[in-house]
């Protein structure tokens, strides 16, 4: 059997637009490159081809040449223009926003062929936020490697992703004269980068090497000029040390692309999830929300600061309070003092009764507020009545669950109506669509870890996904979708325990970068890897 691959559309308007966009900018470049030296290095065969001499990409436009290209870019897709009394852009970061979905990998990667093809371009940094990211990126790279071949005849290009173990890799990207792509992760390169006390803490790409002749792997970098693609810009660019560290790349230009842009930056491009879902680029996606805010069977009391500076000695706390009509509102901040009665501060709520306000203690690292005819003494930062973060997280487990499978249902009536049910199976089958619903958690190990042995071992998310899902099969409304759970005895059906216990622990499962994490023997390692700021994501499907 042939390997499938996939066929990608060079002709989608939406993303020639974006790339149109990203090439406007440059209108009236001539197509050249500047030559640098890369050192007196002894380690001639690595430079044997080219004596040496290191190619970096060069911008021969005027500042008020960029300033008016940007601004007819714009004018041109309907964003408001960039405007300065120097005549001058601020910086040469652009953002480009497209909603997910819409490609927005697949223009970023075209557009350094076009800037290649039109201006002579050659070298292209990157940047992402996560292990998993670049991993995609790089699957990206590989999956488009014949179309663009095909696209832009043949042309001549290498990618890879930075190893700091690699040197050769750097070098290369300094001296090939032809398009270079490097996919590095901001970690690798924004620890001490500049500060001389911290050498040996800092990334390798900072630090001199023996084998770079003295040099350091960032300076090759440096003077490229390269132009730096950023995947999720609002991750990588999330601190002034990762902007710093992103400067530290000396780049000619920087192009930032996201759904959720934090900062707008000469933006270039707009196509958000309304205009994407209106061009049909995109599927409805619906998010339920759960909020488990007001418990309104216990006081809710979180102190939020303490305060002797004056007397009386106050403390700020937060409750639950009603109106005048009994109307609850949304939480508030009041300041207190010894005798205040919450009762009468929350509006009249009786779950407040004899909650008064006895001591505020005020010695620094050992805050608190006390009641005069209640038990509870709450530490600053502290609360009761709160609801259990683990109570929140399974009811949206639950409620995942429980949509998904009401949507399973929904499918299944619809293209089966009419259909004799011998044939209800095989249509499924020939339809080829799923149901995939999302969990994005906070760890790795909540959902799944691993023993000394390697085994595989529950963690709490999955148990409580297996409870949930359990739960809602038993009901019979589900029995169509799942009929080999169910014993048929007669006219009456029974729930098959083990078969369902078995299909539960099949319904659901994860992909982590951790798994393929090995030790020089080979064999899996299974520790516990660094999260980034959106978290990993876990899928449930038929």
């Amino acid at each position: 059997m042939s390997e499938m691959k996939i066929k990608f559309d060079p002709d989608l308007t939406h993303q020639k637009d974006a790339i149109n966009a990203v090439v406007g900018v440059f209108e009236g470049q001539e197509t050249f490159q500047s030559n640098f030296s890369v050192s007196n290095a002894v380690q001639a065969d690595m430079f044997e081809k080219n004596d040496g001499i290191g190619v970096a990409n060069a911008l021969s436009l005027l500042p008020e040449e960029l300033y008016e290209n940007t601004r007819n870019v714009q004018l041109v897709n309907g964003l408001p223009q960039t405007e300065t009394k120097k005549q001058a852009l601020p910086s040469l970061d652009f953002t480009i926003e497209m909603e997910t979905g819409t490609g927005k990998t697949y223009v970023y990667l075209r557009s350094a062929f076009e800037l290649n093809q039109r201006y002579g371009l050659t070298k292209f940094i990157i940047v992402v936020p996560s292990v998993a990211i670049k991993e995609g990126v790089y699957k990206s790279l590989q999956m488009t490697e014949d179309h663009f071949r095909k696209e832009y005849k043949n042309v001549q290009y290498d990618y890879f992703v930075y190893d700091s173990s690699k040197r050769e890799q750097v070098r290369n990207f300094a001296t090939n004269d032809y398009i270079q792509i490097m996919v590095i992760n901001i970690d690798a390169f924004s620890k001490a980068f500049d500060d001389p006390d911290k050498e040996s803490t800092a990334n390798l790409i900072h630090r001199t090497d023996d084998r770079l002749n003295g040099l350091k792997p960032i300076e090759f970098i440096q003077a490229t000029h390269p132009v730096v693609l950023i995947d999720e810009p609002q991750s990588v660019a999330s601190t002034a040390n990762r902007k710093k560290a992103i400067a530290s790349l000396n780049p000619l230009c920087t192009f930032r692309y996201s759904a959720t842009l934090t900062e707008n930056l000469n933006m270039l491009y707009k196509l958000d999830s309304i205009d994407a879902y209106a061009r049909k680029l995109v599927k409805q996606i619906e998010v339920a929300s759960i909020e488990v805010q007001d418990n309104h069977n216990q006081a809710y009391i979180k102190l939020i600061s303490v305060d002797n500076k004056k007397s009386p000695i106050t403390a700020k706390i937060e409750i639950d309070a009603q109106t005048k009509t009994g109307k609850l509102q949304p939480r508030i901040s009041i300041t207190v003092k010894s005798g205040t009665d919450l009762f009468e501060a929350s509006g009249g709520r009786t779950v407040y009764e004899g909650y008064v306000i006895n001591d505020i203690y005020c010695e620094e690292g050992n805050e608190y507020i006390d009641f005069t005819s209640r038990d509870d003494i709450i530490g600053l930062g502290q609360s009761i009545g709160e609801v259990d973060q683990d109570t929140y997280k399974r009811l949206q487990v639950s409620k995942t669950v429980e949509e998904h499978l009401e949507k399973e249902l929904k499918f299944y009536k619809k293209i089966t109506t009419g259909v004799d049910i011998m044939d209800h199976s095989k249509i499924i089958s020939q339809k080829g669509i799923k149901v995939l619903s999302l969990f994005f958690i906070d760890k790795v190990a909540n959902y799944r870890g691993y023993s000394i042995d390697g085994v595989p071992v529950q963690g709490k998310f999955a148990f409580w996904f297996e409870e949930e899902f359990t739960q809602q099969l038993r009901k019979p409304k589900y029995r169509i979708l799942y009929p080999s759970v169910w014993d048929k005895n007669g006219d009456k059906f029974t729930i098959n325990g083990q078969a369902l216990k078995e299909l539960a622990s099949s319904v659901h499962n994860g992909y982590f970068a951790q798994d393929k994490k090995k030790d020089a023997s080979g064999n899996p390692l299974f520790a516990e890897s660094k999260l980034s700021a959106k978290g990993e994501g876990r899928c449930f499907s038929r």
